[in-house]
């Protein structure tokens, strides 16, 4: 880094904060070790919009958990009412004009149902509807795709979208959910720009097993992306 770019990087981008220099140069981590997801969030809409965000899409709002304390302009968009969103409906098909939003927040299903386990049925929580089937491999990834289509058609160019996904072991094998979510974000046209690691306290663990073939998951990421052909 050379003295031009240090300087540019003590004081706040275009739109954000007030253009004065900071008290020192402050990257945001690769590594997450915060317990809340509202801190990191707001550390990233902070930290990756070339401007400030006047309008943020929450995808998968289900109860705001997010935006908790948050000053921020946010429509909240979810498939079951009973979660009071700004608007109800479908992800894969939303009821808004392209090229709106600034910022989107997707945050889907981390674990289909576990087997013969009731007590905790995904697929009403997040209103899936039914069962990750066999046929895509006891996955959600197939649902990615048609919500990556719209997410590009609503957010403005150079637009960003955050999203939160865990990987995790279903049916003895291991996916690869951010993996996934990367090649069906590539394929609509977003360029794939950071990824945050973020450190759970609190693996699952099944008192059922017996045997572990798999290392705990005690981490899940937030991916970065943007509507455009380059990241900077």
């Amino acid at each position: 880094m050379n003295k031009a770019q240090w300087r540019l990087s003590l004081v706040d981008p275009p739109g954000v904060g007030n253009g004065k220099p900071r008290h020192g140069y402050e990257p945001l981590a690769s590594v997450w070790h915060g317990e809340e997801d509202a801190e990191l969030l707001e550390k990233l809409i902070r930290f990756y919009p070339r401007k400030r965000p006047r309008l943020i899409l929450d995808a998968t709002v289900n109860g705001g958990r997010f935006w908790r304390g948050s000053q921020r302009r946010v429509v909240g968009l979810d498939i079951e009412r009973r979660h009071e969103p700004t608007i109800a409906g479908d992800n894969s098909a939303m009821p808004f004009r392209q090229n709106v939003f600034d910022v989107i927040v997707y945050d889907p299903p981390h674990i289909p149902n576990q087997g013969r386990d009731k007590s905790k049925d995904f697929n009403v929580r997040f209103g899936l509807g039914g069962r990750s089937p066999k046929e895509c491999d006891y996955s959600f990834a197939h649902t990615y795709p048609s919500f990556l289509a719209e997410a590009w058609r609503v957010l403005k160019p150079e637009g960003l979208l955050l999203c939160k996904i865990a990987d995790y072991v279903h049916n003895h094998r291991y996916q690869w959910a951010h993996i996934d979510l990367i090649q069906a974000a590539r394929a609509i046209g977003f360029c794939p720009c950071d990824c945050i690691v973020k450190v759970r306290k609190g693996p699952i663990v099944d008192p059922k097993w017996k045997h572990a073939h798999h290392s705990r998951r005690q981490h899940c990421y937030w991916l970065v992306f943007r509507k455009s052909d380059r990241c900077e």
